[in-house]
Formats: structure tokens, C-alpha cells, sequence
């Protein structure tokens, strides 16, 4: 009878057990919370606060990566360091790539006429700063409603798949997940809705690339190739902020926001502080698009 009663509370608690995944970053965390609800357990691993870029995880989370049955990757950098790590340390983990499908962007940087003045033939501005392609390609992709659609998809088949028990749950999670992507998307367009196509945007670090080309914006990067821009560099972006009327300066607090409050202080217009990294990804886009409208 004990033994029948052991294997009885055995085999309820594998029915009944979480699947373990793990996430990098805090939109990540929402997203699969989201579709996964109470049968998914989701640990993160940049913590808040923290750079992707540089990032290494704590020893407790190594436990996490032990345990889990997923990881959900997204192409941040810090990915390229420590997933193979990861896959070592557990190598029955499935990694997830919810970038399947979406269509990756070039990461953005500025650059000026060369010392001849003379210029490449790329998109520029009237003012002569030159935009350009940088190498590398953006992974802030989460910052654009479609492709939240897209890595939902792809949250959503892969629990359906490793936990077909659930599949209808997990569905019913995703078709209430992708409605309010849906209404995010409506509230920004009509936000932006007396904004001219190629609106300018001024970023400190260009994080912003799949917002811009989802609503037709443009963001103009005061980072240089991941450096802060020359005193010379720096004239010609406050003549350019002038020329296109930019009313802010968004910052991350991921990063050092000092050479955007120079610039802000000689336009007299305001830092915004936000990132890309928020866990309240609706609300975030939601007010990043009322920041640029001026509200």
C-alpha cells in the first residue's frame, strides 16, 4: 500500500510540475509569463539595472541553468558569451531562438564627411551627418509590437510542444497576449498619428532601430560606434538637434547619460531616461511615442 501511495505522489507531482525556463532579459521574462502563466516557471538572467553587453551571471543562477528544460534566447550580446557555457553545463536544455522569423536590422551609428569633405553615398541628413550601418546587427527587436507578435509565436509552439497537456491553456494565454500587443500598437499609431513620416528622434545609444522603422520614424544615435561622440562630432549633432527640432534626448540608465545632458543643457531640452530593457514593454513603447510628440 505504501509502495502504491509512492508511486501515486510520484507521478502527481511530475503531472503536475512546472516546466523550469530560463529568460536573458526582463521584456523576455513578461513575454513568456504571459503565455505561460502559473505553469511555467521563468528565472532571468541580466538582472535589473544591468548591461546585456557586459553581464555575467551569479552562482545561483548557474543553479537555475541546471534546472531548466528551456532557455529562451533573444541575440543579445550577452548570449554569445555564455550560452554555449549554458548548453555545457546542461545539455538536455532546449535554447529557443525568438528571433525565428523576424527580419533583423543593422545596428546605427552616425559619422561625419571625411577630413576631404567628401561622402559615401548613404542616406544623410541637410545638416551633413551622415547615417550609417555599423557591423553587427541590432537585437533590440521587442521594440516593435510585430515582432512581439512574432517571439509570442514562437513562446507560445514551444511550450505547446515540450507541454501538449496544456496547449490549450498556453493558447488561450496567447490569443489574450496578442490582443493587447494589437491595442499597443493601435494607441501609438494614433499617437503618432500628426507626426510626418521620417520624424527624428534623438537616442544616446541607438536602441530604438525596429520602433522607428515600425511607426516611420528615424532615431538619431548620439553614440558613435559604441563611443561617445568628439567635441567636433558633438557641434555637429546640437546643429543637427536644432535643424530637426528634437525636444528630448532619450538615455538608458544602463549607461553613462553624461555627454546627453552637455547636449541637453546647450538646447535646453530634456533627458528621458528609459529603456529598452523595462519589464512594462506596452506602457514603455507607449510613452516613448508620447515623448517624442512633445507630451
Amino acid at each position: 500500500m505504501k509502495k502504491i501511495t509512492l508511486i501515486f505522489l510520484l507521478s502527481t507531482t511530475y503531472i503536475f510540475s512546472n516546466i523550469n525556463a530560463v529568460v536573458s532579459i526582463l521584456p523576455e521574462q513578461t513575454f513568456v509569463k504571459a503565455i505561460g502563466g502559473d505553469k511555467v516557471n521563468v528565472s532571468l538572467m541580466v538582472l535589473p539595472g544591468n548591461s546585456p553587453h557586459t553581464y555575467e551571471p551569479k552562482p545561483s543562477q548557474m543553479k537555475d541553468i541546471a534546472k531548466a528544460a528551456l532557455y529562451f534566447a533573444i541575440g543579445v550580446e550577452f548570449e554569445n558569451v555564455w550560452l554555449s557555457k549554458f548548453k555545457n553545463l546542461n545539455n538536455t536544455m532546449q535554447v529557443i531562438d525568438l528571433t525565428h522569423n523576424i527580419q533583423m536590422l543593422k545596428m546605427q551609428a552616425h559619422t561625419e564627411h571625411d577630413e576631404h569633405g567628401h561622402q559615401e553615398h548613404k542616406p544623410s541628413t541637410s545638416s551633413g551627418t551622415e547615417v550609417k550601418e555599423v557591423h553587427g546587427t541590432d537585437p533590440h527587436v521587442w521594440t516593435s509590437p510585430q515582432n512581439v507578435k512574432i517571439i509570442a509565436k514562437n513562446i507560445y509552439e514551444s511550450l505547446a510542444k515540450v507541454d501538449p497537456a496544456n496547449e490549450s491553456y498556453y493558447k488561450q494565454n496567447y490569443d489574450k497576449f496578442i490582443s493587447l500587443i494589437a491595442e499597443t500598437d493601435l494607441k501609438i499609431k494614433s499617437i503618432l498619428s500628426n507626426k510626418p513620416k521620417g520624424t527624428k528622434f534623438m537616442v544616446f545609444h541607438p536602441s530604438w532601430g525596429y520602433f522607428a522603422q515600425a511607426y516611420g520614424l528615424k532615431q538619431l544615435p548620439v553614440e558613435l560606434e559604441g563611443k561617445s561622440p568628439k567635441p567636433k562630432e558633438l557641434i555637429t549633432l546640437i546643429k543637427e538637434a536644432i535643424e530637426e527640432q528634437i525636444s528630448a534626448i532619450f538615455t538608458q540608465p544602463e549607461f553613462s547619460d553624461s555627454i546627453a545632458k552637455v547636449m541637453a543643457n546647450e538646447l535646453h531640452i530634456k533627458v528621458i531616461k528609459v529603456s529598452p530593457l523595462a519589464p512594462n514593454w506596452s506602457e514603455n513603447l507607449i510613452n516613448i511615442a508620447n515623448a517624442i510628440v512633445g507630451k
